[in-house]
């Protein structure tokens, strides 16, 4: 069996363990990608019933990387809910449930306690500063290490049809102070949020401490578009074939299914 982005990830954390960029990198494998959540019976709705299984350490919910790991786990067809991995942490977070992953089907199989889910939790749910009207200047973006531009460029590659592109631009604020900015251009109704999650995903599993963007949302056809075209570093998303639904059950990071 080929091994998935997360076996890859997770081996490299097991051949570097104190390396925390790898580590970084492993968990934003996790929550970037698809979960299958087994269930106890079919969802209803944005209702989810996770099947709970009892351990020594606590109880744990299961889920897998992949839809043939979690048959092969159980031996026969069973309900699961495929969620963003993200979602699945947030759900998970602040209950009294571990998450076992890949358990018995995969060498990146791990338990995660409370206290992981909630770490991952809150990183996911700090968000980069909105721009207010305060800068004076945009200019070439500068000095920003590899690993953050790393980060934006696989985070967005996964946020496909919620914005056309973006630029990456350096400010200069009233007042003197100096930062960047990343601006979305013709953001789908509804994708704001998931956006700046995303921005801030980046800067949280980038390795960098006091990582900051602020994110602004523009129209092709405001004037500071074409500015931020000439000066920024572009970053296209991908497309889909028909538009996005930002409102489908486990797609709206702002409300995610809620657990029984």
């Amino acid at each position: 069996m080929t091994d998935t982005p997360l076996d890859q990830a997770h081996a490299a954390t097991e051949a570097a363990p104190d390396d925390i960029p790898t580590r970084l990198r492993y968990y934003a494998r996790l929550t970037e990608g698809e979960l299958f959540l087994l269930l106890e019976r079919e969802a209803t709705g944005d209702n989810l019933d996770p099947k709970v299984f009892e351990l020594e350490d606590g109880p744990i919910v299961l889920a897998f990387d992949r839809e043939d790991r979690l048959t092969e786990f159980t031996g026969l067809p069973a309900p699961y809910a495929a969620l963003p991995g993200r979602v699945v942490v947030e759900m998970l977070a602040g209950s009294n449930l571990g998450m076992g992953l890949n358990l018995g089907v995969a060498p990146s199989a791990r338990v995660f306690p409370q206290e992981i889910l909630v770490w991952l939790a809150e990183t996911l749910s700090e968000r980069p500063e909105e721009l207010e009207n305060r800068v004076s200047a945009f200019t070439a973006p500068r000095g920003l290490p590899e690993a953050l531009l790393s980060a934006l460029d696989a985070r967005l590659a996964r946020m496909e049809g919620l914005a056309a592109l973006a630029y990456l631009v350096g400010t200069e604020y009233e007042g003197g102070a100096r930062g960047h900015m990343l601006a979305f251009v013709d953001v789908a109704e509804g994708a704001e949020s998931a956006l700046a999650r995303a921005v801030q995903g980046a800067l949280g599993f980038s390795g960098l401490e006091a990582g900051q963007l602020d994110v602004t949302f523009l129209s092709a056809d405001d004037p500071r578009a074409a500015e931020l075209a000439r000066m920024g570093l572009r970053f296209d998303l991908p497309q889909p074939s028909q538009p996005v639904e930002m409102k489908a059950p486990g797609l709206d990071p702002d409300a995610p299914p809620r657990l029984k």
